[in-house]
């Protein structure tokens, strides 16, 4: 009798498990050690201001001075029996690389994830921010309540309200580390300063796969435009930077967030990105009509602006995908879907199609 109730029990534990949301993900993660042979960080790119006259030992100024700034910084992990070609991950605005690192509510996120794939990883803080903070155009930072405007933008919910089976774990500490991951700029956002310094990694890493997230989609497509080392792109939800040919840009998308507009590249730079596989990614929660809801309503041109843009490239020739999650049945992912309750579900989606590619 004992043994039988414990069976029952134990079969009891295994269907509640089954049935809460991301229950598939986290039977999915290794428990295995993780052995990582080579680890180390470093600055890239930037560059140096150099102020005219003689340093004085004794009585410094900032004559005869130098200061070396708008460079990026990469942290990267090299896992034994790692594969040839490493991802470099790129975040998105008021985020870092800990966008990448342990999830809000403690799980592993796509850093360890795709270590344990035996892929290199190479977390970045793009300059301006973070661990790169050296900007050499000033700026003022100003200690501005915004946590209910990102729970509301990065469709996590309406604040107070979590969206009806939303992949992100609803405990008070999880949101607590999630609004504690919020780093600002130290220095005007410039997508050709961060493309700069990622086109220097690239240089430095050799070809490699990039991952980008929301604002660093602008910063991406330039970077795989100024180096052929970027041999495909994974883009989480881009936000912003979707570039065109000269002539062919498409109208501007007002919203409730403000209005989205393409931007211009020559006929020559876009055609590179025709060169290389392309995936995007979205989530869930995107309305298809114009609503008063700004958090939503700015992902809705976003979306559609995402549409036009993969429709351009495999028009002149690309190999570019869009996946929105909900149309192929995974729902309520939020717009960090790489650190939602069901994160390993889409790294199973993204190494499906880097093997695809023959990208591992």
């Amino acid at each position: 009798m004992r043994l039988l109730k414990s069976l029952l029990v134990a079969t009891l534990m295994t269907s509640l498990i089954a049935a809460s949301p991301g229950a598939m993900a986290q039977q999915s993660v290794s428990t295995e050690p993780l052995v990582v042979q080579k680890q180390g960080s470093f600055a890239v790119g930037g560059t140096v201001i150099r102020t005219p006259g003689t340093y004085n030992n004794t009585a410094p100024t900032a004559e005869g001075q130098t200061f070396h700034g708008d460079h990026l910084y990469a942290f990267y992990q090299v896992p034994q029996n790692s594969r040839l070609l490493p991802i470099v991950m790129l975040h998105g605005a008021y985020q870092s690389a800990r966008s990448w690192e342990t999830t809000s509510d403690g799980r592993e996120g796509f850093q360890i994830i795709f270590l344990r794939r035996h892929f290199p990883v190479y977390l970045v803080d793009q300059p301006r921010r973070g661990r790169a903070g050296n900007s050499t155009v000033a700026a003022t930072i100003e200690p501005s309540p915004y946590d209910q405007l990102f729970f509301d933008q990065f469709r996590i919910g309406t604040w107070p309200n979590y969206f009806n089976g939303v992949q992100f774990d609803r405990s008070p500490e999880t949101l607590n580390q999630f609004f504690r991951s919020v780093t600002p700029n130290t220095g005007p956002y410039d997508a050709g300063v961060i493309s700069d310094a990622m086109s220097a990694l690239f240089e430095r890493t050799g070809p490699g796969i990039l991952f980008t997230h929301s604002q660093g989609g602008g910063p991406g497509w330039l970077t795989a435009i100024k180096n052929p080392n970027v041999r495909a792109i994974v883009a989480f939800e881009p936000g912003s930077g979707f570039v065109f040919p000269e002539g062919e840009l498409p109208a501007a998308m007002p919203s409730a967030a403000g209005t989205l507009a393409p931007e211009a590249v020559s006929q020559a730079d876009f055609q590179k990105l025709t060169r290389i596989p392309i995936i995007i990614y979205y989530g869930d929660n995107i309305p298809t009509k114009p609503t008063e809801r700004r958090g939503e309503d700015n992902w809705r041109v976003r979306l559609a602006m995402a549409k036009l843009w993969v429709d351009a490239i495999n028009t002149h020739g690309g190999d570019a995908r869009l996946v929105h999650l909900p149309e192929i049945g995974i729902r309520g992912n939020t717009h960090f879907l790489f650190s939602d309750l069901n994160n390993v579900q889409i790294a199973d989606l993204v190494s499906r199609f880097l093997t695809e590619k023959k990208l591992d």
